[in-house]
Parts: structure tokens; sequence; C-alpha cells
């Protein structure tokens, strides 16, 4: 599958839903996803099925002082 992410164009297999995403990219801690220019929410997830071509930009929340 051909996703967008972060600006970057990146081909992707056995790749369906938004979990499985985060998952195979490693992404772990506090992240916000945008979808095609919509937020979604993390209860949302398991169950957003990715499609040819979305664009998504993927944010982590880093702690520091």
């Amino acid at each position: 599958m051909q996703l967008v992410i972060n600006g970057k164009p990146s081909s992707l297999e056995h790749v369906h839903t938004l979990a499985e995403l985060v998952a195979q990219l490693r992404l772990d801690g506090r992240i916000a996803v945008e979808i095609n220019a919509e937020i979604v929410p993390h209860s949302r997830f398991a169950s957003h099925l990715l499609h040819e071509g979305d664009v998504i930009e993927v944010v982590q929340a880093v702690g520091g002082g």
C-alpha cells in the first residue's frame, strides 16, 4: 500500500488498520495521528482502515525540561 507519512512517500505491506501501521512503525508513547486532515482518536486506531494514498501525519509527544 502506498501512503504518505509525515510528508514522505512510503510503501508498506500487510498494513490494513491504523493500529497495524503504528505497530509496524514501532511508535510508542503518546502519539497523535491525523489522516487526510482528520484527527483519529486512539480509541479508533484498531478499527480505522487505511486506504491507498492516505496522507498521514504522526506527532509524538516528547518530554524534557
